[in-house]
């Protein structure tokens, strides 16, 4: 019974594994629907710490409706999924969360009642008087995912005020989570930030976003000045 229990699972994470590379989500949403749901929500939690960014990014986007799947045959079971991605982004779990902010947002863009019982843990995130997570890369995620689940529940994340710790991270060390603060900024609509954005409208780095089911990289400057735009500032002009 054991083997053929692995059997089935290694036949799960090969289906998988070629649905991720392609580009028709709903065919590969629709495919996996037909497979034991558990079963393939666990695959797809493996396959957030994949080095390709297309192929992580394609995990946590079926990742996000098939957990509200689960949470519309077992609430619990949804709950216990969330509670697994915080976990590994504890010191404590010996992992590292690779994924898990963008998996926990995606999630809560599929279904609102998660959303609205998790939304203020991942705004914790981005606090240092909360779960504040110090690693460049983990912020990047991050914020990933604060800017795609303000652009889904605006009034949420204004309402566990997601906008006020974003400003350290348009100060950071790292480009690129500059790059997705000043999105973040703009999304928000943190006034606060202008003058800081100001001073990224020149920035090229290319900053990695996920938009539409497609990975794309705009530059940060182009990010900093849409905020700009966004929050009445359309004079500002790069060099």
């Amino acid at each position: 019974m054991g083997k053929q229990r692995e059997a089935t699972a290694r036949e799960t994470r090969q289906r998988l594994s070629a649905l991720l590379d392609t580009d028709d989500l709903h065919l590969a949403l629709d495919t996996l629907r037909n497979l034991p749901l558990r079963r393939v929500i666990r695959a797809l939690m493996a396959c957030l710490c994949e080095q390709d960014e297309e192929r992580k990014w394609r995990a946590v986007s079926l990742l996000g409706p098939l957990a509200a799947d689960l949470a519309e045959r077992d609430m619990a079971e949804a709950r216990d999924l969330m509670r697994r991605l915080m976990w590994s982004l504890n010191d404590e779990s010996g992992s590292i969360g690779w994924g898990a902010p963008e998996a926990m947002a995606e999630i809560m863009i599929a279904h609102e009642r998660l959303a609205e019982e998790y939304a203020h843990m991942l705004v914790s995130y981005m606090r240092e008087d909360g779960n504040y997570l110090e690693h460049p890369l983990l912020q990047r995620g991050l914020l990933q995912g604060i800017g795609r689940l303000s652009t889904a529940r605006p009034g949420l994340m204004k309402k566990h005020k997601a906008g006020d710790p974003l400003l350290p991270f348009l100060e950071a060390g790292d480009r690129v989570v500059q790059g997705l603060a000043a999105w973040c900024a703009g999304i928000l609509e943190v006034g606060r930030a202008k003058p800081l954005l100001e001073s990224l409208v020149n920035e090229k780095t290319e900053i990695p976003l996920y938009v539409n089911s497609c990975l794309v990289k705009r530059p940060a400057g182009h990010l900093a000045r849409e905020a700009l735009d966004r929050l009445g500032e359309k004079k500002v002009v790069s060099g």
